[in-house]
């Protein structure tokens, strides 16, 4: 069976970001997972039923370690010989895609799920760009995982390679079985609620993901305190509390939050902050609206997980969250780094409730239509074999 090779940066990306892909694959492909080796590793070599390889990765620079990684990459793709390198996460996508040419691999697929140097400025953009660009030269296929990550693409001249984005986006799909109100029982809702100490008739607002700056947590612990502290609050919201429920690492040394954003994420009674979780539908299911208004993205996960379980989001207007959500549709976009904007968008949430119940129902049948795993995962094992169709000509 010929061999295909998929490369993340780090194994937790591997565990979260292809489940059950690879299994799938696996079934027209001998297929092998690299990346460090930890729990997640062993997750994936259980679960996936696929064999893998350690080759630690750095998610920052350091050329020292980049080179070891290199090395050890090159020497897994020179004993395999696959057919296939395809990789995502942007440091993996360098080293696997280098590694991959000068060890003659002849289709070298890179998956972009986000772009870091958007957002960037001075020496650090330049370098960024500059390293998208080495990855684009060595490999033979590039794919954006939306139309926003492509439209990025082409804007700065990455490459010019041709780009296709596969299916609807996304890399992995939603399984809307799994996330489902259905899948979560409501002993399990009932007990989280009661632990949390969440009434029955609170408005919950939930956020997933990386308590960083970068994810617009200040925007968002600002805005919800102005909810709380609303002259008109009473008016538009007496049933109950709101309750702001962060479910995510705190990471300080990467991308630090301000230090009154910490404060009051640890000492307001309304913020919930439970770290991170390895379900996170429980959480969806007692929630309201999901926001996340994030700086950058390449397709938010979570924006299609929390409308597989029928609820409506509030993104901003970046790649990937603009592609998911229409706005007023399934969900509301509003601008980046606007508290205001993110204030008055939670607060109609609130208000508006039959609009947002509409908007809960077109989110978990726009994901079934476009996002259902089974349509992403065909899709990428169609550009497999048209790829191999063509190398044979």
């Amino acid at each position: 069976m010929k061999k295909l090779i998929r490369v993340t940066t780090i194994p937790l990306s591997m565990n979260l970001l292809l489940h059950g892909q690879l299994s799938f694959l696996n079934q027209y492909y001998s297929v092998l997972a690299v990346s460090g080796e930890d729990k997640n590793m062993r997750i994936v070599r259980k679960r996936e039923k696929v064999r893998t390889s350690n080759v630690e990765m750095e998610r920052g620079i350091n050329i020292i370690r980049d080179l070891k990684s290199f090395w050890g990459l090159y020497l897994i793709f020179k004993i395999e010989k696959p057919l296939i390198v395809h990789s995502i996460t942007p440091k993996a996508g360098l080293l696997s895609m280098a590694a991959a040419y000068f060890a003659n691999v002849p289709i070298r697929m890179h998956t972009f799920t986000g772009l870091i140097f958007p957002t960037k400025t001075g020496v650090l953009k330049k370098l960024l760009i500059s390293m998208d660009k080495a990855l684009c030269y060595f490999a033979t296929n590039v794919y954006p995982e939306g139309q926003g990550v492509k439209e990025d693409l082409l804007r700065y001249e990455i490459t010019k390679k041709p780009l296709k984005v596969l299916a609807n986006g996304n890399i992995n799909g939603i399984n809307t079985s799994y996330f489902s109100k259905y899948a979560v029982a409501n002993s399990v809702k009932s007990e989280l609620i009661q632990n949390l100490n969440i009434g029955s008739s609170d408005f919950v607002f939930v956020f997933v993901g990386r308590l960083v700056k970068d994810k617009g947590i200040n925007e968002l612990i600002y805005a919800f305190m102005k909810l709380l502290n609303s002259n008109d609050r009473e008016m538009f919201y007496s049933k109950g509390s709101l309750k702001l429920l962060l479910v995510g690492p705190l990471e300080p040394d990467l991308d630090p939050l301000k230090d009154d954003v910490v404060k009051e994420i640890e000492n307001n009674p309304n913020i919930i902050s439970v770290g991170f979780q390895e379900d996170i539908r429980p959480f969806l299911a007692i929630s309201d609206t999901l926001a996340f208004p994030s700086y950058r993205e390449g397709f938010p996960n979570v924006v299609m997980q929390a409308g597989s379980m029928g609820i409506p989001s509030i993104v901003t207007n970046i790649n990937g969250s603009n592609e998911i959500i229409k706005h007023d549709q399934n969900g509301i976009i509003i601008p980046v780094r606007d508290h205001i904007a993110l204030f008055q968008a939670m607060k109609n949430m609130i208000l508006q409730s039959e609009k947002r119940e509409g908007m809960a129902s077109r989110a978990r049948l726009q994901i079934q239509v476009k996002y259902e795993r089974e349509i992403v995962w065909n899709a990428l094992k169609d550009e497999y074999e048209l790829l191999e169709k063509v190398l044979q000509k």
